[in-house]
């Protein structure tokens, strides 16, 4: 063909992306659409249109050789104005459109329409007037792709000629170029077909009338389907060999006088095996002439048509022929020029419908014929019996309704399910995440459980270990200083004023003794304890040292009130472990004690001048001291101090969390 022009390239490409945004933004909608079910919903619309799809008839296409439409001329570019027009015998009122697609065998994505436009509208007029817009339609209504026929509804409209303009072709398949093709254009009035056999006009006509392909197949009734229905028995086509000199005949009796108008041979069942073993028009006569009369000799017979099927072209899966209005009761069907083949005779037909207002009057109708031997498998009830091979026959415009709505329910059923596995997907994801939270959580519970259980035994550990401290230290002190006081009641027997005041004391420290076991039975409780450090540690030597020489100094005094009571308390036990220590083995006649407090650390040194620390046991640090120093979390060291005696020295961080208020 040459390469395009490039003026034509350009509106031809900016048509394209406009076609394909087009589709996106409709894609968006119904994807918005279906986001806003619920999954519940989905699932129901699923089951819905799975219920719907299996009552509806099957696209079933037709093989063989016959009519396929009509085409135009082709162009380089989309953009071209086509259209084409169907008269109709009469004004009359009618209801619904219907488009049926040329079809084409595409060898990597199945069948497809060929030719169908991108863009287009339905006009209808009377013989006044320049016509009427009743539809329109655009790559937005996404109308493609498909080979199902389009059904445009236009209820109570009366028209005498429908037109179809075309404003931007589609390519057809095995070129690319544009063109503008249909395979039938169907006009209803109720049941009837109101554009069968009418005259046609188009803007352009590919190939001259009683070709294959011209306006004129637009209106023959041949579609490229075979009508296989979704319920009904199935029916095997009457079929019966003659003598070629037999001039076999039907006769229906309708069982009162009917005005009729047309009738429909359905051809026999053609073979399914691919290549088909019988041609498309097997059985059907060269040569038909129909006639009615009202009387059972056909005394009175009307003709009503001739059937001239002079090729291929004139039969198909369903022939529908129309003629004027004639009342009659009975209708012959006499064969003129039989189907011949090896020398013999053959007359098949899988069903006859006769209509009476959009009615078939022949459902049941039982025929007269002449012929003489009929097979045993082939009935003549079966001409007559509203079935085919693949079910029940339906009328032409419900079976193409079903159609229309197959395609449209296998649109969106993938999209509905496309979204259910999205969300299936996601959930799925979302349990995979719940299980391996769940996993992790209950993993965290168990670790929880076990430290909050290691935690609770180190607190009853430290518990016990404090409270064996605390009773130790506080007790232990206050039995020494008691025993040392008795020791001095004993010698002073004779000094009435320093027994009484010895005495006094030892009462004073057993109340403090009793004050302490209640302080350890509920630490909690350290109210009324220890509320001046300083003064306690003076008290406490008094008591314990008895004799001895002291000196305590105690620098940042405001440091030390910030403290937490339990800390105060394990500063004073370990000064009065201290004490005693130094009481019951240093020997000592003196000792110092130095404490120092700021924000961040207290110092705290004891020193006396006694013999000092053996190292014999390899522990320079009493075991007493070291456990009160791991309560407080504090260092201890012992040392030698200058006058010979023993250094203990305690540091404590107050920065840790938890040490000041």
């Amino acid at each position: 063909m040459g390469e395009r022009p490039r003026h034509h390239r350009i509106p031809a490409l900016v048509l394209l992306l406009g076609g394909i945004l087009s589709a996106v933004v409709a894609a968006t909608t119904e994807r918005a659409a279906l986001d806003a079910l619920s999954q519940g919903q989905l699932e129901q619309r699923l089951k819905v249109i799975d219920s719907k799809l299996d009552n509806l008839a099957s696209f079933s296409l037709r093989g063989g050789v016959g009519s396929i439409g009509f085409r135009s001329i082709t162009y380089p570019t989309p953009a071209q104005a086509q259209w084409v027009q169907i008269n109709l015998s009469r004004p009359c009122e009618i209801d619904q459109i219907v488009l049926v697609p040329t079809i084409w065998r595409d060898t990597k994505t199945g069948f497809r329409q060929d030719g169908f436009p991108e863009a287009f509208r339905i006009m209808v007029g009377t013989h006044e007037g320049p016509g009427t817009e009743i539809a329109s339609f655009t790559a937005k209504d996404r109308l493609l792709p498909r080979i199902a026929p389009v059904v445009i509804p236009c209820h109570g409209v009366k028209a005498a000629w429908v037109r179809v303009e075309v404003t931007l072709l589609s390519p057809r398949a095995w070129d690319q170029l544009y063109d503008f093709e249909l395979a039938e254009i169907l006009v209803f009035s109720g049941q009837e077909n109101v554009a069968l056999r009418q005259p046609t006009q188009a803007s352009s006509d590919f190939e001259e009338e009683g070709s294959n392909r011209s306006k004129d197949r637009l209106v023959d009734g041949f579609m490229p389907y075979l009508m296989d229905a979704a319920n009904g028995n199935k029916s095997i086509a009457f079929l019966v060999a003659l003598n070629p000199a037999d001039r076999p005949s039907l006769t229906f009796d309708l069982g009162s006088v009917r005005s009729i108008n047309r009738i429909h041979l359905h051809a026999t069942d053609t073979s399914d095996n691919v290549p088909q073993s019988t041609p498309s028009d097997y059985g059907i006569p060269r040569k038909l002439m129909i006639e009615g009369s009202n009387r059972e000799d056909f005394s009175d017979a009307v003709p009503l048509l001739d059937f001239d099927a002079t090729s291929l072209l004139e039969t198909g899966p369903i022939i529908m022929l129309n003629f004027p209005d004639t009342p009659c009761r009975y209708v012959r069907l006499v064969t003129v020029d039989p189907y011949l083949s090896d020398d013999r005779q053959y007359f098949a037909f899988a069903e006859i419908e006769i209509f009476s207002g959009g009615q078939n009057v022949l459902i049941s109708a039982s025929p007269v014929t002449n012929f003489v031997h009929i097979e045993p498998d082939r009935h003549l009830r079966s001409l007559t019996d509203s079935a085919n091979l693949y079910g029940t026959i339906l009328p032409i415009r419900s079976w193409l309704e079903e159609l229309a709505l197959r395609h449209d329910l296998e649109t969106e059923r993938p999209l509905v399910l496309g979204e259910l596995n999205q969300r299936y997907a996601r959930q799925k994801i979302r349990l995979v995440w719940m299980g391996w939270l769940a996993t992790i959580l209950a993993a965290g519970i168990v670790v929880v459980i076990l430290i909050e259980r290691i935690r609770r035994l180190r607190q009853a550990a430290r518990i016990r270990e404090r409270f064996a401290a605390d009773l130790h230290d506080e007790l232990g002190a206050d039995i020494h200083s008691i025993r040392l006081l008795c020791e001095l009641a004993l010698s002073a027997k004779g000094i009435p004023e320093r027994l009484e005041k010895l005495l006094q004391s030892s009462h004073e420290i057993s109340q403090r003794a009793s004050l302490s076991v209640r302080h350890c039975m509920n630490m909690q409780d350290d109210s009324g304890l220890y509320s001046s450090l300083k003064e306690d540690m003076h008290r406490a030597a008094d008591r314990i040292m008895a004799q001895l020489e002291y000196d305590i100094s105690v620098e940042g005094e405001e440091f030390l009130h910030q403290l937490k009571t339990r800390t105060k308390t394990d500063l004073f036990l370990f000064f009065k472990e201290c004490l005693i220590n130094i009481s019951r083995h240093a020997d000592a006649t003196r000792f110092n004690t130095r404490l120092t407090a700021t924000r961040n650390e207290i110092h705290m040194a004891i020193s006396d001048n006694g013999r000092g620390l053996s190292n014999a046991s390899g522990k320079k640090t009493p075991p007493s001291l070291q456990r009160r120093a791991r309560l407080l979390g504090a260092r201890v060291v012992t040392g030698t101090s200058e006058s010979g005696g023993t250094l203990v020295t305690l540091n404590l961080s107050t920065r840790r969390l938890g040490i000041r208020k």
